[in-house]
């Protein structure tokens, strides 16, 4: 692949609907919030560079977002997703709307008992919590950003993306035109999406309006009314595309070391969605390439299943903590959601071009060669030997890491386990590769 085949702009983009998953919006919230935040830019006259430090802040906001996901969780008591979801409509830190939130959010779904327990877990934590909450995301969405390479002037719109013009917005109370320009762009353009989607557009301008001064810098709000009336604007909404926004003098272009760097920097934001999966897909990825090497596999090979591996559970956003963190056994229900976040890591990874080789690698990290797996129930025939090398890696990884339901096993219980399956579940030239690379370091643990 050369570097001129594929803009970052475009990869970024499709992963981007991979955060809006987490953060419980319908699909595209990301992509709907750079069209508003492009346009607010527009309307400010923002020299190319800075808009385009703002375009990847408004597509990488959420970034951070699943680093939260679990103590969202614990705090409310109830699916993180709509937690998160209801959150991004009540005017904070208004102490009555939030009552009603809390009221309404904590342990819902639950019974009597947990619903009082989690009021007052969350009473007591009060807005300690909540700034907790912005912090964990923000600082995190900032060094994803970082990591990537991108300007720190898109590290820091994200850092301060929910900072409020009136000073009592997270994590640090910045107040006015202390808080950085393209966050305060970013926060207005994603307020409006939220708003736009459960709402309509009458009540986001109405929000707009009544946070102004409060959430929101004056002057941007009077560069959104400037478009209100814009009927062919916002019926982009509806199809976002993105790919033309970024401004053509400060193009980032595409190459193979910087598409291994976005699959390293997205792996950190899906292991850490639960405390369980720390590293499980850099684990993961580094288990897999050590028995392809072994297997003779080529460089070219072995790069492809890195990715693969990086980005296998890319569809677990998609998954509540409710169910990812739970100790004990899933319910039928609860097993559906977990079969299908392969599927899921398969259609967003086919979203991007130049990944759409390993998407289908990444689908079948649960398939099983009996036709036991999920989520197609594919069989030996079916399975490359991508495939198959990738459930091995899975699974001894995920065996050898501590779960909510069970302790880690040791490296000798673990490949017990795989070798049972060798032959008929999992591939048995895989697994003889995994034993010869867990062989030396159980020796050096001995």
């Amino acid at each position: 692949m050369s570097s001129t085949e594929l803009r970052l702009s475009e990869v970024v983009a499709a992963l981007s609907h991979a955060l809006d998953l987490t953060e419980g919006q319908p699909r595209g919230h990301a992509a709907r919030t750079c069209l508003i935040g492009m346009r607010i830019a527009d309307e400010l006259e923002l020299p190319a560079r800075r808009r385009s430090a703002l375009f990847y802040a408004l597509l990488l906001k959420d970034a951070g977002c699943s680093s939260n996901a679990a103590r969202v969780q614990a705090l409310f008591r109830t699916e993180d997703h709509g937690a998160k979801r209801a959150m991004k409509i009540v005017d904070f830190p208004n102490l009555g709307h939030s009552a009603l939130f809390a009221l309404r959010a904590a342990g819902a779904g639950r019974g009597l008992g947990e619903r009082v327990q989690a009021m007052w877990t969350l009473a007591i934590a009060g807005r300690a919590a909540g700034r907790e909450l912005v912090a964990i995301r923000c600082e995190r969405g900032a060094e994803i950003a970082r990591m990537l390479g991108f300007h720190e002037e898109t590290a820091e719109a994200i850092r301060a993306l929910d900072e409020h013009w009136n000073g009592r917005g997270y994590p640090q109370g910045l107040r006015g035109e202390a808080i950085p320009l393209l966050a305060r762009i970013a926060g207005l353009a994603q307020a409006i999406d939220v708003f736009v989607q459960e709402q309509g557009r009458e009540a986001a301008f109405t929000m707009a309006r009544r946070r102004r001064g409060r959430w929101f810098d004056p002057e941007l709000v009077e560069a959104l009314e400037r478009f209100e009336d814009d009927a062919g604007f916002w019926s982009t909404l509806a199809e976002p595309d993105v790919t033309s926004l970024e401004p053509s003098e400060h193009v980032l272009e595409l190459d193979e070391r910087k598409l291994d760097t976005i699959a390293e920097a997205f792996a950190r934001v899906i292991d850490a969605k639960s405390p369980y999966t720390h590293r499980h897909s850099e684990r993961v990825a580094e288990i897999a390439v050590a028995i392809a090497e072994k297997l003779g596999c080529d460089a070219d090979a072995v790069r492809q299943l890195r990715r693969a591996a990086l980005l296998h559970d890319i569809g677990k956003l998609a998954v509540p903590n409710t169910i990812l963190d739970k100790p004990g056994k899933l319910t039928d229900d609860e097993r559906r959601i977990v079969e299908d976040h392969p599927g899921h890591s398969e259609q967003i990874l086919n979203r991007v071009e130049a990944l759409a080789a390993i998407a289908s690698i990444a689908g079948a990290h649960h398939e099983r060669l009996d036709g036991s797996g999920y989520p197609l129930r594919r069989t030996l025939t079916s399975l490359t030997l991508p495939m198959r090398i990738l459930a091995v890696a899975d699974v001894y990884e995920a065996l050898t890491a501590e779960r909510p339901y069970r302790a880690a096993l040791t490296a000798e219980a673990a490949l017990e386990i795989v070798r049972r399956d060798a032959g008929h579940r999992l591939c048995a030239v895989s697994v003889g590769a995994l034993e010869e690379h867990v062989a030396p370091a159980q020796l050096a643990a001995a």
